[in-house]
Parts: C-alpha cells; sequence; structure tokens
C-alpha cells in the first residue's frame, strides 16, 4: 500500500495548488506542505518550485510524478484483480479511445478480442485525445487509442493503425476550379472538430507546416460530432478534414468524395497508450498484439 503523503504529492501535482489539493484531500494546507517536506527529505531533493509566481515541478518532481502515477494506477488494478479473483468475479478492464479511432478501427477488433475473454468485463470511455491523456494520468482508464499528438516520453505506447487524413466534400459540390493546394480551399466554410480533438490538432499540424492557420477560411463551424460533421458535408454546408478510415460507407454510397490536393498526403498515427513501466506492461502488450491479429495488421 502506498504511503498516504503519496496521494497529497499527485494531487497537488494536479492542481498545482496547495489550497484546492488541501481542499479535495479534505485536510489542512499545513497538513499538504508537511508531506511534500516529507517527501522531499525521503528523496532528498526539491520536488516544486515557483515560477513566475506559479507553483511548477522541478525536474526531480516531474520524475518522482511519472513514477508514483504509473505505481498508484498499478495498486489501483491490483485491487481490483485481487478482489475480482477474491469474488471469482470478472476483471476489469478500463478502455479509452478517441471518437475516430474507436468507431473505425478499434471497435471490431476489440469486439472480437471480448467475445474471446469472456472473463473481461471492459469498460469503453471516449473522449478527444487531450480529454483521454487526463483520465489516464488521472487512473480512471488503464489504457488508450488517440490519435492526437502527445508526449511520447512520457508513456509507454505503440502505433495501431497509421490513417490519412484526407479533405471531403458533397459528391455533388462544385468549385469555381477545382483546387490543388489548401489555400484553394479557403473561400470555403471549413467544419472542424473541436479544440482538443485529436483530428484538429492533426489538421492544425499539417497547416502550421504550411504556415496556414485554420483562420485563412472565409468561414469556420466547430462540429464535436464527428457524424453531424459528416451530414453537414452531405448536405453541402461546407468541406471538411476527415480520416478516410471514417467516410468508407460515404464514399462507397457516393454521398462524399475525396478532394484530392497536391503535395504529401497528411498521415497520422492511432497510438495505443498506457503509463510507462507499469507492472502489467506484459499484459497491456498481449492485449495491443491481440487487437493487432484480430484487426488483420
Amino acid at each position: 500500500m502506498q504511503d498516504f503523503r503519496v496521494e497529497t504529492f499527485l494531487t497537488v501535482c494536479r492542481t498545482m495548488n496547495y489550497t484546492r489539493a488541501a481542499e479535495e484531500l479534505r485536510i489542512t494546507q499545513p497538513a499538504v506542505s508537511q508531506h511534500i517536506a516529507h517527501l522531499e527529505r525521503a528523496y532528498g531533493a526539491p520536488l516544486f518550485t515557483y515560477q513566475n509566481k506559479r507553483l511548477a515541478l522541478t525536474a526531480a518532481g516531474k520524475v518522482l510524478r511519472d513514477a508514483l502515477a504509473t505505481m498508484a494506477h498499478d495498486e489501483q488494478m491490483l485491487r481490483e484483480r485481487v478482489r475480482s479473483a477474491a469474488a471469482g468475479s470478472r476483471v476489469e478492464l478500463a478502455v479509452g479511445m478517441t471518437l475516430t479511432a474507436g468507431e473505425y478501427r478499434v471497435a471490431g477488433p476489440l469486439a472480437d478480442y471480448l467475445g474471446r475473454h469472456p472473463e473481461l468485463h471492459a469498460t469503453v470511455r471516449s473522449g478527444g485525445t487531450t480529454e483521454l491523456l487526463a483520465m489516464l494520468d488521472a487512473g480512471d482508464i488503464d489504457c488508450a487509442f488517440v490519435e492526437g499528438f502527445f508526449d511520447k516520453n512520457a508513456y509507454a505506447w505503440d502505433t495501431f493503425h497509421t490513417e490519412r487524413l484526407v479533405c471531403v466534400c458533397a459528391a455533388g459540390h462544385e468549385f469555381a476550379e477545382e483546387p490543388k493546394r489548401v489555400e484553394d480551399l479557403f473561400g470555403e466554410r471549413l467544419i472542424m472538430r473541436e479544440t482538443g480533438s485529436g483530428t484538429r490538432a492533426v489538421l492544425e499540424h499539417a497547416l502550421a507546416a504550411q504556415n496556414l492557420t485554420v483562420d485563412g477560411f472565409e468561414q469556420t463551424s466547430v462540429v464535436e460530432s464527428l457524424d453531424i460533421i459528416k451530414i453537414f458535408v452531405e448536405h453541402d454546408l461546407g468541406i471538411s478534414f476527415m480520416y478516410e478510415a471514417a467516410i468508407e460507407r460515404e464514399l462507397a454510397a457516393g454521398t462524399l468524395r475525396i478532394v484530392e490536393l497536391d503535395g504529401a498526403p497528411i498521415e497520422h498515427d492511432i497510438a495505443f497508450i498506457r503509463l510507462k513501466d507499469s507492472v502489467f506492461e506484459a499484459g497491456f502488450q498481449c492485449f495491443f498484439y491481440d487487437l493487432e491479429h484480430a484487426a488483420g495488421q
């Protein structure tokens, strides 16, 4: 069992505020300070500092945070597995996935995997990449499939699939002149996902590589649902950028078409991520390889 001061430390890491941490933990602020001071003495290094009057982790603090977060998550998983074994019940697994990764790449292989492992009870959480990373850090999920950007040094990860992000429009949409570059689309309305979405981040990153931004489009609309974006584009309300895997049915049905642009294609990986150095890493690897096999990769 972990020392109670570890929970205090991780709460301060998350809130970056001693007062808010004390309120969450229902202890006094001096008690929070004492817990942190104890850990600093135990590890022989300062864990926090102030930068421009704001609390920040030191390099040593970041190392300790990452290690203790993994240990806390492992202990939680271990508790659940021990309880399940004692009760003769199923093993719990909480998986996070972005909407695109989940609905169009992961759901099928995951269903196949769960069908072959009836001892597992899976909870599936969906959200944007930023939201899922926060869930993983907080121990609310055990692993995640994301297509957005993340600190690859902070997590254990594997590439599940590489996807192509394409420009799409209604099948009957007519351009004044067929576009060849992204700039040729600036007169169109861009329908895009919300900030925090992996798809949005990949699009903005690709535009930035060409010294462009979404602000270059004459009009923009933000829609949090991929299905609604597809409906809007099918009704010729604007264009969008989506992963090709997400529009396979619409392309086959002839309701959407891809606008092929010059230059290198926009590609990005769907990654399987989990906390680093977990004692359950071997299990995560087996889970990942089974899903890869089920996906025919």
